[in-house]
């Protein structure tokens, strides 16, 4: 039986494309195990489902000043040494990386033992951990064409995010039954990220009252962003965060609006749903999420407002523009390459193995 090392870790957005892949990797016979930090958000994701999880000593680089600079370079040889050791001890056939700071020793260790490693970058331009584990990776998958002029020749492939399988059987029934709302009324899904957006926030409340005379609203908020003032809003339902329920509402919605991360984008792409992108601005960001919307905007996929563009009247006339072009996203999205993520993956995983 094969083996295969998967890392990544520091959030969600590194773990979770892993976990997409793991049923796929256990069917085609891969004794898979998982490296990740002593206690990041990934040790519990990862323990959850039953794969066998190793902490490794985990720092930051980090291009700006901090007190913390002066010890994390020797947290992160310290990571090297572990998963050096482990490489040893599991020899595993290939690495899968995710990304995030702890798949650094990972990557570099198993280079040292000339294990292949295959890692993916979600962003447009890559992140400075992947930055350090490209000369050492076999392979590196990507979100975006434009990605490949940043890479070594031959290394990059176009694959897209590996998506859960579950959020491809959502029922609108459901959905409608747990937001009590109309199954056949057109419905919006807004996403804010898990933390919420003010921004956003502000904007839908706003429009409400012109939204919700064509449409249901189903609006996740963030964690402390509710307006209770709101709950007898008919056609409006707001939470904080869903988990279990999101593939319902998926399929509930006829429009989502969104965040323009990678892996929340490239969700909407498999999932074939129109969409309105409004990218963290460059202010509060390295600016990825700008050129994440940049690059589904020119291929057909996504309407996007920038962040500060966003109003009451730029929402709604967003709004208006995507759901008379409803078809011509969808055909757009339909036509992409990166219609089958996992089955790509799959293949590319087997071929250095």
């Amino acid at each position: 039986m094969k083996k295969i090392v998967l890392t990544g870790g520091g959030t969600a957005g590194h773990v979770t494309p892993n976990i997409a892949l793991y049923n796929n990797l256990k069917e085609a016979g891969y004794e898979v195990h998982y490296i990740g930090s002593y206690n990041g958000i990934e040790k519990k994701l990862i323990e959850d489902i039953g794969i066998p999880y190793y902490g490794i000593s985990s720092g930051k680089l980090r291009r700006y000043f901090d007190v913390k600079n002066f010890s994390d370079p020797f947290r992160v040889i310290k990571g090297f040494g572990e998963a050096n050791n482990l490489m040893k001890k599991l020899k595993p056939d290939v690495v899968f990386s995710k990304g995030g700071f702890v798949s650094v020793p990972v990557v570099l260790a198993a280079k040292k033992n000339k294990i292949p490693a295959i890692i993916h970058e979600s962003d447009m331009t890559p992140g400075l951990a992947n930055k350090i584990c490209i000369p050492s990776a076999t392979k590196v998958c990507c979100n975006f064409k434009e990605t490949f002029d940043l890479l070594p020749e031959g290394k990059a492939v176009l694959t897209g995010t590996p998506i859960r399988k579950e959020l491809f059987e959502g029922d609108r029934n459901r959905a409608a039954d747990f937001c009590n709302l109309d199954p056949s009324k057109p419905t919006i899904l807004i996403i804010g990220g898990s933390t919420g957006s003010v921004v956003i926030n502000n904007a839908v409340r706003e429009s409400l009252d012109d939204i919700l005379s064509k449409y249901q609203i189903i609006h996740l908020c963030g964690k402390n962003n509710l307006d209770n003032s709101l709950s007898d809003k008919k056609g409006y339902v707001q939470f904080e965060y869903i988990s279990k329920e999101l593939r319902d509402l998926f399929a509930l919605s006829d429009l989502v609006i969104s965040r323009a991360g990678a892996n929340a984008i490239c969700e909407l792409l498999a999932l074939k749903k129109p969409n309105i992108l409004i990218p963290l601005s460059k202010a509060a960001s390295r600016g990825d999420q700008i050129l994440n919307a940049k690059s589904f905007k020119k291929n057909g996929y996504s309407y996007v407002i920038e962040e500060e563009e966003l109003s009451k009247t730029s929402l709604i006339n967003a709004i208006r523009d995507v759901m008379a072009h409803r078809d011509e996203y969808i055909k757009a999205m339909e036509e992409s390459e990166m219609s089958d993520s996992i089955k790509t993956i799959m293949e590319l995983i087997k071929s250095v193995s």
